[in-house]
């Protein structure tokens, strides 16, 4: 007795789910094959004579547009005349959207009304064609293969028997229907997360139910785990990670010692930021009779307690990333491993993995050693403490011992430091800028960005705005953590001779600048009287490193240093290396940051399983996991730009009286955005606000010119302005012109 199909469409009247999508599945399933609807009808389990004609209409809607085609009557075919392309949809903040495919050199423009319901990110099926009158390509969305999310964040908005939620992204085009037995608690004016359930063929919206309420709009905590959870980044760990980690074992025994080169002895501080509760690693310094120098990079040995097959293990590969918005850290571990066991913390011993180089006075390395130790740090420094000790200290004074008064402290009195490592500051600060000086030589380039930071009062509001720069300390720091990096990677991925080895590594690496956006930044850099050279690779860098040390400390500097980044290619982890053009290495990985990055866990447990002489392992697992952690580090970035953003828009609420000069950072046919030269904070005046003149957008010139009195705003011109609107929610600025 044969079994009966289970039969999904039953009721009269109820429309059938995902129609379009399912009809395409069958005939995609063998183009050459065609079907009556009668079979495609029993591909999908339906009988009754309602959900035929439903599929009969769809035929004919299909067949009409194209997209299908009636080979004979009542049998239907793919319509393999068309050109449909497998790719990425990108959606812009005005609901139309760009279609991604490897197909197509460029990105093919779709209109909303195409887009078939796809949202951002998802991959589609997509048919292009070329308009009749411009003959540019279009697309036109005609099935949804996989969805990139279905967790968004917005505010309920209810009527009398159900509500909407209006997401918070602007990328989101539809606001999600949620019925009453859905709504979970929540109340009109929540901000909620929902999550789409359905998107029923005649409905214009999703459907969705509410997962989460999140609080109050406005309210500091409310936004900032909106940002985090719209990025799918958790803000608090599941209470069974955190009883795993409590549970570890975390004492030094002497077992583990005997396994390990013990290098407590051995002079070692940590250099961090001075609120910094995590010190991933240390630098220990020592002179050797020959004249050279033995300095050590101790990295915390996470992967020690870090086991595999773990839930404490699946959770930081889930996370990939520690997150850092403007005023929190969202760990990749349980605080009481990544501020607590694993942290280097002064005047405790440690478990730390570690770089160990012979190094001369020429900053030329001598010996290498890669192995696990144990280290004691005899003390901690904030680069404010390290920056004044090179400053304000000579090498030859350093072997007096002294008590030092510091401008900036962690404790704001005379601060003792021991003389001897007065001594190694200065002497590693004198290496790395040899080192910093040669890498530059080979091509690096320097982008030496001053980062925007926010004074918080307790209720983390912001009552003042400053810049971070980097001095010598923090390069210092960063010059060791590069040769580490490097050094680990040359050591796997090279074998003798200097050719590459076969062996399976995670590295980091940064591909070449694309050609077109050069060619790009060439064009706009020029209205301000600079150029590149892009004839050969090195070219490239030294016009670019000359590009940025022209536009220091000039109005124009964030915008040109800003759309220099946006020419240089993502740096990404991945198992193939090519290098990383940035840094100017052959071979580049993540060794340094355990605590905080998923990938250095992966390249510790590589690096000790070649040293164990182990086989190489599968290269494709790790591609896999690369990819995975490529894609949380580019989400946590945007949830950091988010946080920043919305620091921004809060600070502008207390400044509206104001008038500000800025420089115009972008321009738009709907207008122009201005960053404000005082704060960076970045906001736009709307063609429709500027009342002097009707204004025309001309990409060519990267302006907007007035129509009867040919009066331009161009890229890179100073202007004023005034706050008109701030909108927490959306993150976004709307400035009034003070017009001349």
């Amino acid at each position: 007795m044969t079994r009966k199909k289970k039969k999904i469409f039953k009721k009269k009247g109820k429309v059938i789910k995902d129609l379009t999508r399912n009809i395409f599945k069958i005939l995609n399933e063998d183009s050459s094959k065609h079907f009556n609807y009668k079979q495609i009808a029993g591909k999908m389990g339906i009988s009754d004579t309602d959900g035929k004609t439903q599929i009969l209409k769809k035929l004919a809607e299909l067949t009409a547009t194209k997209k299908i085609k009636e080979i004979d009557r009542g049998k239907f075919q793919i319509n393999e005349d068309r050109k449909y392309a497998l790719g990425t949809l990108d959606i812009t903040s005005n609901g139309n959207g760009y279609f991604i495919s490897d197909d197509y050199e460029n990105d093919i423009f779709i209109p909303n009304i195409n887009l078939g319901k796809g949202l951002h990110g998802d991959i589609v099926r997509a048919y292009v064609y070329k308009k009749r009158r411009s003959n540019k390509l279009e697309a036109d969305v005609v099935e949804v293969l996989e969805r990139a999310k279905t967790e968004f964040v917005g505010v309920l908005q209810m009527n009398k028997n159900f509500g909407f939620v209006i997401p918070d992204s602007n990328k989101m085009y539809a606001d999600i229907f949620i019925s009453q037995n859905k709504i979970n608690g929540a109340v009109h004016g929540d901000k909620v997360q929902a999550t789409i359930s359905d998107w029923p063929e005649n409905s214009k919206n999703p459907f969705g139910k509410i997962t989460k309420v999140l609080g109050k709009p406005g309210d500091h905590n409310t936004e900032m785990h909106s940002i985090l959870l719209e990025y799918d980044l958790p803000y608090e760990f599941p209470l069974e990670v955190e009883k795993e980690a409590e549970n570890l074992p975390v004492a030094i025994t002497n077992e583990e010692i005997a396994k390990r080169r013990d290098m407590r002895s051995d002079l070692t501080f940590t250099i961090d930021p001075k609120d910094a509760k995590d010190f991933d690693d240390a630098l220990s310094f020592k002179k050797l009779k020959n004249g050279n120098f033995e300095i050590g990079i101790h990295i915390a040995d996470v992967s020690h307690y870090l086991q595999k097959d773990t839930i404490l293990d699946a959770e930081a590969y889930d996370r990939a990333t520690s997150v850092y918005l403007v005023d929190r850290v969202v760990p990749m571990l349980p605080e009481m491993l990544s501020n607590g066991v694993c942290s280097l913390r002064p005047n405790e011993e440690k478990l730390t993995f570690s770089a160990v180089f012979e190094i001369n006075e020429k900053a030329q390395i001598i010996n290498e050693w890669f192995g696990r130790t144990v280290t004691y740090s005899d003390q901690r420094f904030a680069y404010e403490e390290a920056q004044s000790i090179i400053e304000n200290c000579k090498l030859s004074e350093a072997i007096q011992p002294y008590t030092m008064p510091l401008e900036i402290s962690i404790i704001d009195e005379a601060y003792e430091v021991i003389p001897e490592i007065v001594e190694a500051t200065l002497k590693l600060d004198e290496l790395a800028k040899i080192l910093r000086k040669k890498r530059m030589k080979q091509g690096a380039i320097s982008f030496d960005r001053a980062e925007v930071k926010f004074d918080l009062d307790e209720k983390a509001n912001p009552v003042g705005v400053f810049f971070k720069t980097s001095k010598d300390a923090n390069k210092l720091i960063e010059e060791f953590m590069l040769l580490a990096n490097r050094k680990v990677a040359e050591f796997i991925g090279k074998a003798k001779g200097g050719k590459p080895s076969n062996k399976t590594f995670i590295y980091r690496v940064h591909d070449e600048p694309d050609v077109e956006k050069l060619a790009s930044l060439q064009n706009i850099i020029s209205k301000f009287g600079y150029k590149i050279n892009t004839n050969t690779k090195e070219t490239i860098s030294d016009s670019l490193n000359q590009l940025l040390s022209d536009v220091n400390g000039k109005a124009e500097s964030n915008m040109i240093e800003t759309l220099t980044i946006r020419t240089m290619s993502k740096a990404v982890y991945t198992t193939q290396n090519i290098g990383h053009y940035g840094l100017a290495f052959d071979y580049y990985s993540h060794f340094t940051s355990p605590i905080r990055r998923y990938p250095d866990v992966m390249t510790h447990r590589l690096l000790q399983h070649y040293l164990d002489d182990g086989n190489t392992p599968k290269q494709q697992v790790y591609e896999e996991k690369c990819k995975h952690s490529s894609k949380r580090e580019e989400l946590a970035s945007k949830a950091e730009r988010d946080s920043i953003k919305y620091m921004q828009v809060k600070y502008m609420q207390d400044h509206k009286d104001e008038i500000f000069t800025g420089v115009i950072s972008g321009v738009t046919e709907w207008g122009i955005y201005v960053e404000i030269t005082k704060n960076k904070c970045e906001g736009m005046v709307r063609i429709r606000d500027i009342k002097n003149d009707y204004y025309i957008f001309d990409e060519d010139q990267y302006a907007i010119i007035g129509q009867s009195t040919k009066h331009m705003y161009q890229l890179g011109d100073d202007v004023q302005v005034q706050v008109k609107k701030t909108d927490l929610e959306r993150k976004h600025l709307d400035f009034n012109l003070i017009e001349d």
